[in-house]
């Protein structure tokens, strides 16, 4: 006997989405039923606490393996294999070398080197093995594309998207061109996967800056944000903003400053109480930045979530400051990586002397240590933990993390990817 619709819905929503997508092979009927905005909506609402599996990309270009963590088992999905072990696709040449651009929303664009060093782009979902390569804007000079090779004032790591109830509906990639190291204009190149046409964007910024930081960003929200200087320091001092879904021609960039990157009369940030240069990261629908302070021979972790788009001090909200006991106590010496992006209560710390990733609990202080050599190691979410090459990547980029480092700008050298809490593929651009 079938069984009623609703009962089936309730059944069927205490399954992964591994097994999901085998059950829309089952009849017409499930398909149909599965596909429905009625069992997505009723799906995603039953999960909205369930674990979702991720991985932390690494984003400097590497010999080593894209994904250097990666956290699998969870109940939304149910795989049994980390999330960037499905990042492969079938190139029409041989390419010699593969990178991560960005990752959002369950979507990773990615840079393919062919053999003659012509750059491939591609935007993908790995899980539905839907992949789309895009042409190459039609207005690009012989300049722009040497620039574009070189990647020589020349960004093209941007990627946004727009969700409507749990589901991607279009994106648009951003290829960024400066006027120079420094300048107060920006020229956008924007692909949008409603028309499937490349158009341009010329933009300005409140004031003059530095954008040696440029080649790496994150998106939020349809925003595109970028480290940047303005302060004459190695060490980034604002983050740039930019709506690619609001904005127009003639719009401004916003730019934030961190707190205490002028000297904040609360905390007192300077470069010999600040401990590692800075960097920023999300979680829970947020951009977030974090530090260690050394204050009266105590270490302090602050950590501030962005709630206004504004330049202004209410730009940041302080959401922990916390003595650091425990760590120290423990003798463990570290630097920061990223926040879980699901759980603004746990950090990414790696400890670079045991060699190992700590996983700190900021509500509870509690802590615990993973090894790369160990297997089957858990997350403080219940998902499995898997590395990859992840001892020598952050041994590469320990020293950019130092407040002292006077080498070059400090960037962006993470990137999370978190798998969605539904099933759906790639845009494409409606046909006329």
């Amino acid at each position: 006997m079938d069984l009623p619709e609703i009962a089936l819905v309730n059944v069927l929503s205490r399954f992964p989405l591994k097994s999901i997508a085998r059950f829309r092979t089952v009849s017409k009927e499930w398909r149909s039923l599965i596909d429905s905005d009625f069992f997505r909506d009723q799906y995603i609402s039953f999960n909205s606490s369930s674990s979702l599996s991720w991985s932390i990309i690494q984003t400097n270009p590497h010999k080593l393996s894209l994904e250097i963590i990666g956290h699998h088992g969870c109940n939304t999905w149910g795989l049994d294999r980390s999330p960037a072990s499905f990042l492969r696709f079938f190139a029409k040449t041989t390419i010699r070398k593969l990178l991560v651009l960005s990752c959002t929303d369950g979507l990773v664009s990615i840079c393919a080197e062919a053999s003659d060093g012509s750059p491939l782009y591609y935007i993908g979902n790995p899980l539905m093995e839907d992949w789309f390569q895009l042409p190459l804007p039609p207005f690009l000079s012989s300049q722009d594309l040497d620039s574009l090779r070189k990647n020589k004032r020349f960004s093209d790591t941007g990627f946004v998207t727009k969700m409507r109830s749990g589901v991607v509906v279009s994106y648009k990639v951003v290829w960024m061109l400066t006027h120079g190291r420094l300048s107060d204009k920006l020229d956008f190149m924007i692909y949008s996967s409603e028309t499937g046409t490349w158009r341009k964007r010329h933009v300005s910024c409140p004031r003059t800056t530095d954008w040696e930081r440029q080649d790496k960003s994150i998106a939020l929200n349809g925003v595109l944000h970028w480290l940047s200087e303005d302060t004459p320091s190695f060490d980034a001092s604002s983050i740039v903003a930019y709506d690619f879904y609001g904005g127009g021609d003639g719009d401004e960039c916003r730019i934030i400053h961190f707190p205490g990157s002028q000297i904040d009369e609360v905390t007192g940030d300077n470069l010999s109480q600040r401990v590692y240069r800075r960097s920023f990261t999300t979680s829970e629908g947020s951009i977030v930045y974090f530090n260690e302070f050394h204050e009266n021979e105590t270490h302090t972790l602050r950590v501030w979530r962005l709630v206004k788009y504004e330049d202004c001090p209410e730009a940041w909200q302080l959401s922990w400051d916390l003595k650091l006991t425990s760590l120290t106590e423990s003798g463990i010496c570290y630097f920061p990586m990223v926040m879980h992006p699901l759980n603004s209560d746990i950090i990414y710390l790696w400890n670079w002397t045991a060699k190992g990733l700590v996983l700190f609990n900021l509500r509870t202080r509690v802590f615990s240590v993973r090894k790369e050599a160990e297997e089957d190691g858990k997350c403080m979410d219940g998902c499995s933990l898997s590395f990859n090459w992840c001892s020598e990547y952050m041994d590469s980029i320990r020293k950019y993390n130092l407040p002292g480092y006077q080498r070059g700008p400090n960037s962006l050298f993470f990137s999370q990817y978190v798998l969605p809490r539904w099933l759906y593929r790639l845009p494409r651009p409606q046909s006329t």
